[in-house]
């Protein structure tokens, strides 16, 4: 190595002129001002705005000034809460040029070896690398040999074997070994510099603001329809009777502005947020962290779920699991090994190993060593003393160690196929020597198919060795794996597994896991995909459940490939590589143990890397979707009788049958209180034996419809005939203010709707289910029926209310309670018609 002489003082110059620094540029840091006027994008929000700019320039009557605030909290609680639990979580490029700008690097120049920080590196500079140091530059290696770990990069914790002309890439940390490194890009050319560049582009829209979006236009259509015949209708009625009259076209213009305004529901941001958080809350006690709000609802539709094996599905540790025999005999612990052979198979194992037992914890050496030593449970390597020692290469893959054991004697360690090939013996149970057979390569290649790392052991000289056993390392399936994709399976996702691993240990991760379950599921490589057109793949698609040998690129264009044929897509991913599959898919899942990168790129990271906790914010997402649906169902419907009083009310007689306090708490519950009250409901283990939502469904399906307008029709139809059928308001005692028949119908509006929730809160003949599962429900009902109580005897002039008699009050609840039994008569229908579609 003394021979390099590196580049010069001008060279570096040049070259860093021509070929830029080794400084990755930074993106535009993110704000919470930034967040909040993203925010304010939300489409209901823009319709909330829209409203609010309506009611300022038209700023008629007393009563807009409740409606007005009730808009501005809204908006302010819905943009301000999810732009802070959002906040710096766009920070990915960031992190990465912070944790390398610290770095130092050790470069030959001008003859000798000087230490510079990491930004100075230029292309052709000559690095020199040993064990622990962290690779600065993307880089072909010129001298030596080293064996590199590659998991910030790739996620895999396997370590890399380099040799001559091998790359190496930026980030990388060496392992084990010397060499010297010729710098071929640096900065933004690197792999970690155009990861960093791509994850600068912007995700996809997330499903639920796309469904936001449609829902936001016929809100928009259908308010801005009724207002138009509202205000026409008026206006001819009136003019027609008693002619032109401006003060009767201004309040036909408020009517109009009312019906728009009353036709948005409001709290819906506000609910959406509450929702989320509440369910962030519950997700983070399952080790689910969740970084960006809707990726939790983005999770509950999710229709294809692309998964790492190593540490999801898998344990993420190499495990020595066994120690065979040449007949086949296993040892699944050390110490059940036969006391004859015991000493020679510790002999084996320990001495021809770099790591070390050191408080119960494993150091040193690569995974594989770490593994056998784990088996062992002993380092112990004073006994006897280590003569000579041959490192694993990637050219003879075995190491070698001679010790003076019975004088001298060497152990071999390698890949199964060198080591066999070499032996000419094999050791039997006794301790005693036999010619060895073909029958043992049978057996090693068995272990190979089913999914075992196989290495082999010997001894003796070179070309004469004594076969001892097989070591069987593998990487164990985690317990729970076969439970998550169960659950994922009957939840409709279809999920894909994407490995580095061969074919056939793909193969047979994903049989042992219950992922493939018949002949139609298909197990490509990387080489098959890449030989297809875009086209072709997308067709296969549905079928594929493995994916082998994969490449970060293909992670990506599958993403992509499944967004356009309409599939809401998951992906999971750890290494700094998966970054920009991540932050393309709808919802990017980060394991708790992989790179900061692909963390601060996630919607959602995994704490305990645990598959089985993904089904869980699928369970939680499709609660939150639900839990929407069913405030849409209330708030509309509301909206609906309060639309309905607004505007044939006064076309009837009936100019103002709720005093405006009486307004402001109608506003208050069907807006805040509502959206408490639903943001709470519990994830029920049903909702995963559903489909999942497809990308392009509405939120308002035909079952809401079929509700909002039958039920919320009912309500309005009753209450104006509450308001003018001499025969009900003869139940009532009769003054000439009307003062307990008016407070008797504000009552009927308030309970009728409390009786609604629990319609709406679920599409059951039985509205009692899982209710105690949602105690803040329960406490808001509460709540709601005690101030109406307090409202109606101790309200007074205040809320326009005197106190009625226990029989009245009775009578009041037995009328709102008729929405009860209609609603059961209009489920029953359906579920005869076979419409029942539920939310």
């Amino acid at each position: 190595m003394n021979s390099y002489k590196g580049l010069t003082t001008n060279e570096v110059i040049n070259n860093r002129k021509k070929y830029g620094s080794n400084e990755i540029t930074k993106h535009k840091k993110v704000t919470l001002i930034s967040l909040i006027i993203e925010s304010l994008n939300d489409p209901i929000i823009k319709i909330l705005l829209i409203a609010l700019a309506l009611k300022v320039l038209f700023f008629l009557k007393d009563s807009d000034i409740y409606e007005m605030i009730g808009i501005i909290i809204a908006i302010i609680l819905a943009t301000v809460i999810s732009s802070l639990s959002e906040y710096a979580s766009e920070k990915a490029f960031n992190k990465l040029s912070e944790t390398n700008s610290k770095t130092k690097s050790k470069v030959i120049r001008n003859k000798k070896i000087e230490y510079i920080d990491e930004e100075e590196i230029v292309k052709e500079d000559l690095l020199l690398v040993e064990t622990g140091d962290i690779v600065t530059a993307d880089s072909i290696l010129i001298d030596g040999s080293i064996s590199v770990d590659e998991s910030m990069l790739t996620g895999e914790s396997k370590e890399k074997n380099k040799k001559e002309n091998d790359k190496v890439y930026k980030g990388s940390t060496v392992y084990l070994g010397r060499s010297i490194l010729k710098v071929i890009d640096v900065g933004d050319n690197t792999l970690l510099g155009k990861i960093a560049k791509d994850i600068e582009e912007k995700p996809p829209i997330s499903p639920l603001k796309e469904k936001l979006k449609t829902l936001a236009k016929s809100i928009s259509k259908i308010g801005y329809i009724c207002a138009l015949l509202v205000m026409s209708s008026y206006l001819i009625s009136t003019i027609c009777i008693k002619g032109i009259n401006s003060v009767k076209e201004l309040y036909a213009l408020t009517l109009a502005i009312t019906v728009v305004v009353v036709a948005v529901p409001e709290g819906l941001p506000m609910m959406i947020t509450l929702v989320l958080s509440s369910n962030m809350k519950k997700l983070i006690k399952n080790n689910v962290l969740v970084r960006k709000l809707v990726g939790i609802e983005t999770s509950g539709s999710l229709n294809i779920l692309y998964t790492d094996k190593t540490g999801t599905l898998t344990k993420g540790k190499l495990t020595m699991t066994d120690f065979v025999l040449c007949d086949n005999t296993k040892y699944h612990s050390f110490n059940e090994i036969d006391d004859r052979l015991k000493e020679i198979i510790y002999l084996s194992l320990v001495y021809n190993n770099d790591s070390i037992i050191s408080n119960n914890e494993v150091t040193l050496g690569n995974t594989t060593d770490q593994a056998i030593i784990k088996y062992v449970n002993n380092s112990n390597k004073d006994k006897y003393k280590i003569l000579e020692r041959k490192e694993f290469n990637s050219i003879e893959k075995y190491s070698s160690v001679t010790i003076n054991y019975d004088k001298k004697t060497s152990f071999y360690k390698g890949a199964y196929e060198i080591i066999l090939n070499k032996c000419s013996f094999y050791l039997k149970k006794d301790g005693t020597k036999a010619v060895i057979n073909s029958e043992i390569n049978k057996i090693a290649s068995s272990y190979t198919k089913e999914g075992y790392r196989v290495l082999a052991c010997a001894m003796g000289c070179k070309e004469n060795l004594t076969f001892i056993g097989l070591i069987l390392i593998k990487d164990e399936v985690r317990k729970e794996s076969k439970e998550g994709i169960r659950i994922v399976k009957e939840a409709g996702v279809q999920t894909v597994m994407i490995t580095g691993d061969n074919e056939i240990t793909a193969y047979n991760v994903a049989k042992e896991i219950g992922l493939i379950s018949s002949k139609e599921d298909l197990v490509l490589t990387s080489s098959m995909i890449n030989k297809m057109s875009d086209e072709e793949l997308k067709k296969i698609i549905p079928r594929l459940r493995v994916l082998a040998r994969a490449l970060p690129e293909d992670k990506k264009r599958l993403v992509l490939l499944s967004e356009e044929l309409g599939l809401v897509t998951g992906m999971t991913g750890d290494g700094v590589n998966d970054a920009p599959a991540l932050k393309k898919a709808d919802v990017g899942f980060a394991m708790g143990s992989g790179s900061e990168v692909a963390k601060e790129v996630s919607d959602i990271i995994i704490l305990d890397n645990n598959f089985l906790s993904i089904t869980k914010t699928i369970l939680f997402g499709r609660t939150i979707f639900k839990s929407i649906r069913k405030f849409i169902i209330f708030q509309l419907s509301v909206n609906l009788v309060t639309m309905t009083l607004s505007v044939i009310g006064p076309l009837i007689g009936i100019a103002s049958p709720l005093a405006l306090i009486q307004m402001l708490w109608i506003n208050m519950i069907m807006d805040s209180l509502a959206a408490v009250a639903f943001a709470f409901e519990p994830p029920l283990l049903d909702y995963m034996k559903e489909k999942p939502k497809k990308r392009n469904e509405k939120i308002i399906n035909k079952y809401m419809i079929n509700e909002i307008l039958l039920t919320g029709s009912f309500m309005s139809i009753f209450c104006l005939l509450f308001l003018r059928s001499n025969l009900l308001q003869s139940i009532y005692r009769v003054d000439q203010t009307n003062k307990y028949v008016m407070t008797a119908f504000f009552s009927l509006f308030i309970f009728m709707n409390v009786f609604n929730a629990f319609n709406a809160r679920s599409e059951r003949l039985n509205i009692f289910a899982n209710l105690f599962k949602n105690k803040v429900f329960l406490s808001v009902i509460i709540f709601i029926v005690l101030v109406q109580l307090i409202m109606i005897y101790y309200g007074g002039n205040i809320f326009r209310t005197t106190g009625l008699t226990f029989y009245e009050l009775d009578m009041t609840l037995l009328f709102s309670s008729l929405v009860l039994p209609f609603d059961f008569l209009r489920k029953i229908v359906l579920k005869k018609l076979n419409k029942q579609t539920g939310v």
